[in-house]
């Protein structure tokens, strides 16, 4: 317990500093592994990497007890904070969603991801405050991301999105929220307005358009995420070097960019 405590007060730091924390999401534990031997300060999953990696589709459609053994297999090869994508919290109840979020703790998880989507504000405050519960029992100092998807989803007119979603962080802060986390967002002047005013470190996905991290930073970012764009790469390129080697069963392309055996062994020796 006294490790994930110091986990949890150092991930909370990093959002604190005037360095933006990037974290490029990892979907299982050899991935988050990876991610650490690069320098790393923390790693995070991407909800739809770690569906995708155990055959099934995102979207709150993996079962909580493989979510919860991803976890536990991650904190046990990691030694750096770990913040968890959990969607809509596993729990169409706040109840629900706390017990999920109760299970995530015990396996090691020091902050989470939890999004609004298409649903209602108010069920999200819902959702955090008992989350917020959920961690005060576990004595672990939570921190809960708050996801608004306004402009993922395009779910009010551009011209009101800046002042909903800072209606919103407002709502998801007074409920507990520790960060806010608003993909979609790419315009430099909405970043800095919603940076300046939310009252909570602003996190953004990386996005086609998007400026750089030294920029972002500029502008107030506290955190930038790779989300599923890596796992989405990785699939990518297996698919292309599988269709290949089915089509003419060429061995040499496969060695191409490929990071030899044994390195790759000795990073996860002992994990």
């Amino acid at each position: 317990m006294a490790s994930q405590q110091k986990r949890a007060a150092a991930f909370r730091r990093l959002h604190q500093g005037s360095k933006i924390l990037l974290l490029a999401n990892c979907w299982d534990a050899g991935s988050a592994r990876l991610t650490e031997s690069l320098g790393a300060r923390a790693v995070a999953t991407t909800s739809a990497g770690v569906a995708w990696a155990l055959g099934y589709p995102d979207g709150d459609k993996l079962p909580l007890d493989l979510l919860v053994t991803a976890v536990e297999r991650i904190t046990r090869a990691v030694a750096l904070p770990l913040s968890v994508d959990m969607e809509g919290g596993y729990g169409k109840t706040p109840k629900a969603v706390g017990a999920a979020v109760g299970r995530i703790i015990a396996a090691g998880a020091v902050g989470m991801n939890i999004e609004d989507g298409s649903g209602s504000p108010d069920l999200l405050c819902r959702k955090i405050a008992q989350v917020k519960q959920t961690a005060k029992r576990k004595r672990v100092d939570f921190f809960v991301n708050a996801r608004t998807d306004i402009y993922l989803r395009g779910l009010v007119p551009e011209a009101k999105r800046v002042a909903e979603t800072l209606a919103r962080a407002k709502r998801y802060r007074d409920a507990g929220a520790d960060g806010l986390f608003v993909p979609g967002l790419t315009d430099p002047a909405a970043i800095r307005t919603i940076a300046s005013e939310a009252g909570l470190p602003l996190n953004l996905l990386a996005w086609q358009g998007l400026a750089p991290a030294a920029e972002l930073e500029k502008l107030g970012v506290r955190r930038l995420s790779a989300g599923s764009g890596i796992a989405e790469a990785a699939w990518g390129r297996a698919a292309k070097l599988a269709k290949d080697f089915l089509r003419d069963g060429e061995s040499n392309p496969l060695s191409e960019g490929a990071m030899e055996y044994g390195e790759i062994n000795a990073l996860v020796k002992g994990q």
